[in-house]
């Protein structure tokens, strides 16, 4: 597993992510909202705004411990 190391908000849905190996990308992560659950959270802009990485386990976060996992979002990234 490859830690996101930092996340910076763009705009929308959008972040830009950088991994611990330097691998660096942009997501966007709209999609979510329509798995429904913890997820739709995200349909509030301003939560989802509040995105951050969790140092110890190496993914993006929310307040309410809403979180995606690092090898997903690496997947995300890579696949372009």
């Amino acid at each position: 597993m490859i830690d996101i190391v930092n996340v910076r908000y763009l705009e929308g849905y959008r972040v830009e992510i950088s991994f611990e190996n330097n691998v660096k990308g942009i997501v966007d992560l709209k999609d979510y909202i329509q798995q429904g659950g913890v997820f739709s959270h995200f349909s509030d802009l301003d939560y989802f705004k509040k995105v951050h990485v969790n140092k110890e386990l190496g993914t993006l976060c929310w307040p309410d411990g809403v979180d995606i996992a690092p090898e997903t979002l690496y997947s995300r990234v890579t696949a372009a």
